[in-house]
């Protein structure tokens, strides 16, 4: 883990992203590193324990990828596919699989977001875009922003639900 090193907003640029994206690259690129931390050596059979009846450890890994995904979709203009809606409707349903499949999960889709940015020319930022079936307004920005305030949101959640598993062992 990379303890040792600054949070990822201090330690300079993200080669190749625009300057006034950065903030949303460095945000993304910390909460996979947050997130790792926070799952290292967590058990899968507990993945879908939910302590007070809150979202599972194993939601909040599958809603971020999926959150980061749909606002990336509708930042380039594009409705959401087959396989969008259908991850979506799968979300916080339980099912096999590990902490370690979830998060490579989650960083491929940063990485396919940080890719985004990259290819986002800042001079568009302001152009609107449409969300979901009822076409609520917002803009590239807007989107990509939430995907990013959206994530550690659910990092933090992810954080404290974890903390709470763990110690009702104890």
């Amino acid at each position: 883990m990379t303890t040792d090193l600054p949070e990822v907003w201090l330690r300079g640029p993200v080669e190749g992203v625009p300057p006034l994206l950065q903030p949303i690259a460095h945000t993304l690129l910390q909460a996979v590193e947050e997130v790792k931390k926070i799952m290292q050596d967590f058990p899968d059979e507990l993945l879908w324990k939910r302590p007070a009846s809150v979202a599972s450890p194993a939601f909040h890994l599958q809603h971020i990828s999926g959150v980061i995904d749909r606002l990336s979709s509708y930042a380039l203009d594009k409705t959401l596919s087959e396989e969008q809606m259908a991850y979506l409707q799968s979300e916080g349903k339980e099912t096999f699989i590990t902490s370690q499949q979830l998060i490579q999960q989650f960083e491929q889709k940063v990485n396919a977001a940080i890719g985004q940015l990259k290819k986002t020319n800042e001079t568009k930022i302001t152009e609107h875009r449409s969300v979901g079936r009822k076409a609520l307004p917002s803009t590239v920005m807007g989107l990509l922003f939430h995907a990013a305030e959206h994530t550690m949101r659910h990092v933090g959640q992810l954080l404290v639900t974890v903390r709470l598993i763990k110690n009702e062992g104890q």
